[in-house]
């Protein structure tokens, strides 16, 4: 589904978010935030359950929501959320105008892949239709991942 070319995009935005950003070192929806500021990006986490969110980079205020953030059309957006949950994600930032998602492994069943790739019902009303970054491919084991693919990608679009 995702190429370089998509990768690229994903990174020509100007700003990011991490939905399912997490307090909890040990969870990838923390070490995903923890790499944007690794790599000086402007990163917004986005957890309903918690206000800030602790990095190496310092304490960082999170967004309850998609809805929240405070420019959404100039926003990509790394998904880290069960499969259920990233469907309603992705829905909430078509209605947004999110211009392009990743898709961590683990994030998505074939509802969701169906979804992005405008394969369920009303093919081209329902259906995401920004960049996705998301399946087979990438150098990870499980598909495309920001930890893994994610430099490579910032190369592409001249911001390493």
């Amino acid at each position: 589904m995702a190429t370089e070319s998509t990768v690229k995009t994903f990174f020509n935005s100007p700003q990011f978010a991490v939905v399912g950003a997490s307090t909890n070192p040990a969870k990838f929806g923390h070490k995903v935030f923890t790499w944007y500021h690794a790599h000086s990006l402007p990163v917004t986490p986005i957890n309903p359950s918690s206000a800030s969110i602790s990095t190496p980079f310092g304490a960082h205020p999170t967004v309850k929501s998609l809805a929240d953030l405070p420019d959404p059309e100039h926003t990509s957006l790394s998904v880290i959320t069960p499969a259920p949950v990233t469907l309603a994600v992705l829905k909430e930032a078509k209605k947004l105008g999110i211009p392009a998602v990743w898709l961590q492994p683990g994030t998505w069943d074939d509802a969701v892949l169906e979804y992005v790739g405008g394969k369920g019902e009303g093919e081209g009303e329902d259906r995401y239709e920004g960049a996705v970054v998301a399946g087979d491919g990438g150098n990870g084991h499980g598909g495309w991942c920001v930890l893994v693919d994610g430099e490579k990608g910032l190369r592409a679009a001249g911001k390493l």
